[in-house]
């Protein structure tokens, strides 16, 4: 697996980062609790994204009702793997606390929150917002990251789920104050969500920030698992969460789509998964997908992706298949 650099940090990391927030729920939402995959289950995919590669686990302080974060940590603790950065966030509204009603990025919240997951996880490389928080001067945020930077409590600090606008704003603040601009994004992007390609990617590429997108198989809609009239299976992200996190991904138009990606990739014997990740690796404004398995044999589409070195010719057909 080869190694990018995470936009402007100097923080080398793999081409692929494994999302754990499928572990003992999906997401954070307290509607989906218990029905992720279990803490065993958790501890054998880290397993195996350490072994196939991967640097980066990413995680979030409310997953699984902070689940995911102790599974990570107890993970980290006992396996010890070298060279593995923790990625985690913060702000969301989701699962954070009784009476809490949006997205908190005061520097109170981050620091109570940041110390809550460096106890879960034992450490923080990677540090998050999880979410715009409208309420927050956008200098209390940036001024709260920064001062855990230079506390050396985390080595990095990004955003999520941010628009050019945010961004813009963002950029201007940090550079107005003499405040550290965030290192990356991690926002959804996949064939069937490409609303960033039109002005956030251009932006944070021309700024030097990474990006490394969340969702790349719209919740298994980019597979074959819901071809040919199939339904989803009980338990399956699109079963439990598909209008919480997947809005719009599993329609007849869109499996239009995915079926005729199914024909090219049957003529590249690949996958459907496996061409869809292929295709977001080649992404020239793409740093690193963060990919999800729930079962073993669900690495097989992120083994494919590597072996595949996307030329240009079928990355631009793909694309126009799923123009936006």
């Amino acid at each position: 697996m080869r190694t990018v650099t995470l936009g402007k940090t100097s923080i080398k990391i793999s081409e692929f980062i494994f999302g754990a927030g499928a572990i003992w729920g999906i997401g954070g939402s307290p509607a989906t609790l218990g029905l992720g995959i279990t803490r065993e289950q958790g501890l054998d995919r880290l397993d195996e994204a350490r072994d196939l590669g991967i640097t980066v686990v990413d995680t979030a302080d409310v997953y699984g009702g902070g689940e995911s974060e102790r599974t990570v940590g107890a993970w980290y603790q006992t396996r010890k793997p070298q060279n593995v950065l923790l990625e985690t966030k913060v702000g969301s509204v989701e699962g954070v606390g009784p009476g809490q009603q949006r997205a908190d990025l005061s520097r109170p919240h981050i620091e109570r929150q940041l110390a809550q997951s460096i106890e879960r996880l034992g450490h923080v490389d990677l540090y998050l917002s999880h979410g715009p928080d409208e309420d927050t001067p956008l200098e209390e945020t940036l001024e709260a990251f920064a001062a855990a930077k230079e506390a050396g409590l985390i080595r990095a600090f990004g955003m999520s789920n941010v628009d050019a606008g945010l961004l813009e704003k963002l950029l201007v603040t940090a550079d107005r104050n003499g405040l550290p601009r965030p290192g990356w994004l991690q926002n959804g992007l996949s064939l069937l969500n490409r609303n960033d390609e039109a002005d956030l990617l251009p932006l944070a590429a021309s700024e030097g920030i990474g990006y490394t997108p969340y969702s790349p198989l719209a919740g298994g809609v980019l597979s074959d698992r819901y071809l040919d009239r199939a339904v989803p299976e009980p338990g399956s992200r699109i079963a439990v969460a598909g209008p919480l996190y997947y809005p719009g991904m599993r329609t007849p138009d869109n499996l239009v789509k995915v079926s005729a990606l199914r024909d090219f990739a049957r003529d590249r014997e690949m996958s459907v998964a496996g061409m869809a990740l292929s295709w977001l690796r080649a992404h020239p404004l793409v740093t690193a997908p963060i990919v999800s398995p729930s079962r073993p044999e669900q690495w097989s589409a992120v083994r494919e992706a590597l072996r595949s070195d996307l030329g240009e010719e079928d990355y631009r057909r793909i694309g126009a298949i799923f123009a936006p």
